[in-house]
């Protein structure tokens, strides 16, 4: 297997458009145009890219972010084994070489130390220097950069500069239409629609509560973990609570609020 099948996506994942979006990431990656995917947790993000390098027939590697992750992470670093030192390049070093979606998922959680080194990759050099080896790549040119964030945990410490941010075009996500979300639990988990609807009503009372209580609202993954688990044979009520009220609040009034919805909406 070549290092580009090992990274493609041979299976179609399931992904409903909302608007224009799959368009329009045609027309970006047709012009090697970087990329960043903004929007709240489990809304698609992570899904669409995922669909879109399917849809293009593109290898896609992809790099959960998080605060203790270095330039090395992600460029390459030598590594001691018995014949003395060899150089393992990183997953955007490989991304570069072999013409990759490159896609990191949620980067304001890196170090903006970290973020800097994506810079020469995403302007007109597409070049990575490897300063540690003494190489300086030209990305392939199937090579794009795709990263994605959440708006909603911003804060001073963790947010792109605007160096970074004007270096792509943007796609803003949101959770979908209610009838769209419908279609969506509905298809992904094979449940009937009325019961999908049911389960997204019970979301969007929660969407609601952002910021009354709320951190962050039932995204459109947990929808369908409760629709796996009632598909498997358990409560609908059990189900609701275990897959869309325990993971996002500890708050007792919150907890019964919902609760209380979900009772209201299964009798």
């Amino acid at each position: 297997m070549t290092d580009k099948e090992q990274y493609k996506i041979h299976e179609k994942p399931f992904y409903q458009a909302q608007e224009d979006e799959v368009e329009l990431y045609e027309a970006a990656y047709a012009a090697r145009l970087p990329v960043m995917v903004k929007g709240p947790t489990g809304c698609g993000k992570s899904r669409f890219v995922e669909h879109m390098a399917w849809k293009l027939d593109k290898p896609l590697i992809t790099v959960a972010c998080n605060e203790d992750m270095t330039a090395s992470d992600l460029v390459g670093r030598y590594l001691l084994d018995a014949n003395g030192t060899r150089w393992l390049d990183g997953p955007l070093t490989t991304a570069a070489r072999i013409g990759a979606i490159c896609y990191l998922d949620e980067v304001v959680e890196a170090r903006q130390d970290t973020t800097v080194v994506i810079h020469p990759l995403t302007d007109h050099r597409r070049t990575l220097p490897l300063d540690k080896k003494g190489e300086l790549i030209e990305a392939h040119p199937d090579f794009q950069l795709v990263i994605s964030y959440n708006p909603g945990y911003q804060s001073l410490m963790k947010d792109l500069k605007q160096s970074t941010k004007q270096r792509f075009c943007g796609f803003e996500f949101d959770y979908p239409s209610a009838e769209v979300e419908t279609s969506i639990v509905a298809k992904e988990t094979g449940i009937d629609t009325d019961l999908a609807a049911k389960l997204v009503a019970i979301g969007g009372t929660a969407r609601n509560l952002k910021g009354h209580g709320l951190d962050e609202g039932i995204s459109t993954r947990l929808l369908t973990y409760a629709a796996a688990l009632i598909k498997g044979g358990i409560n609908e009520k059990a189900a609701c609570r275990m897959a869309l009220v325990r993971p996002i609040t500890d708050d007792a009034d919150i907890r019964d609020t919902l609760d209380h919805a979900i009772d209201a909406t299964f009798g």
